[in-house]
């Protein structure tokens, strides 16, 4: 079994819960999840945890995303994308390249957004793009999200394709769709691809191609390690008697590494680090008898064991 994160450029057509069915299959590996969806039509980053990788996941800093789109103005579409069916067709004609790049900047910053009724979002228990399959629809309260940047890139009207760095939790396709509609045609994303998930992005990113060629002999190559994928949080390193108390569920004193390289910072959450393998995470406020609260232990340890 491995554990860490292996990032899937996905293809187009798929869903997230596909891409982990195929690489259960492929590698082997009954412990395995996504970090969050990628809509089925999107392509690229979509970052996966093996074994101990699961445990690490609401630590994981993907609180902002990449992504590269394209928008067609003019028509409009009940999933806001093209796999939907057409509800509306305005004229886009009278629209300029002058006109889309004045109305960017309406978009960045902290805005509002309702969700879109065909997303993964639950009225009730019931996902909303099941109701509207039944041509339900239900009013979604809007939610405060970020747009960090929003850069054109191309305008070939009625085309239109952007990057955008924006928080998690944000529908790219409503975005598309909000433009559409300050510009009084509507639009619906022709292409959408994700270019970056927190830390995990493109550059590490492998096809499934690639990810069978390795499979049968080197897939830990193809892997990002949970120490890594956390590098966000900062590292305290500890000893091997510090490790085997951690083990039985003994968190580390204060104590124990007053003299350790790393740095302890007032709050907030840090890694525990034994020969350079993920031991634990530790909230860093110490307790009443001077131990830091342990948050989780991994058990990525075959090699350590062999020592201890």
């Amino acid at each position: 079994m491995f554990d860490g994160f292996l990032v899937v450029d996905k293809p187009s057509g798929m869903t997230s819960h596909d891409v982990v069915s195929i690489l259960r299959r492929t590698l082997k590996q009954k412990k395995i999840g996504h970090t969050g969806t990628l809509d089925p039509f999107a392509t690229g980053v979509l970052p996966i945890a093996l074994g101990e990788g699961t445990k690490a996941i609401p630590y994981l800093d993907e609180s902002f995303k990449v992504y590269s789109a394209v928008m067609r103005l003019g028509i409009s579409t009940d999933t806001l994308d093209y796999t939907g069916d057409v509800i509306a067709e305005k004229e886009w004609r009278h629209v300029t390249p002058e006109m889309v790049f004045e109305a960017i900047p309406r978009f960045i910053g902290s805005i509002q957004q309702i969700p879109p009724m065909f997303s993964a979002l639950k009225r009730d228990g019931v996902p909303l793009y099941k109701l509207a399959r039944k041509g339900e629809t239900v009013v979604r309260e809007p939610r405060r999200i970020e747009i960090r940047s929003l850069h054109i890139d191309r305008v070939d009207l009625p085309y239109v394709a952007f990057t955008v760095k924006c928080s998690r939790g944000t529908y790219v396709r409503t975005l598309a769709d909000d433009i559409g509609e300050l510009l009084g045609t509507g639009a619906h994303l022709t292409e959408l691809r994700r270019l970056a998930s927190g830390s995990f992005t493109l550059a590490f990113a492998k096809t499934f191609e690639e990810i069978a060629a390795s499979a049968g002999s080197a897939p830990e190559a193809l892997l990002i390690t949970l120490r890594d994928a956390l590098a966000h949080l900062p590292e305290i390193m500890i000893t091997e008697p510090v490790f085997n108390r951690l083990k039985n569920g003994i968190a580390p004193l204060l104590s124990d590494i007053e003299n350790n390289p790393g740095t302890i910072p007032d709050s907030g959450l840090v890694k525990i680090i034994y020969r350079d393998e993920l031991a634990a995470i530790c909230d860093s406020v110490p307790i009443g008898n001077g131990s830091l609260r342990i948050e989780r232990v991994f058990n990525q340890f075959s090699a350590l064991q062999q020592s201890v």
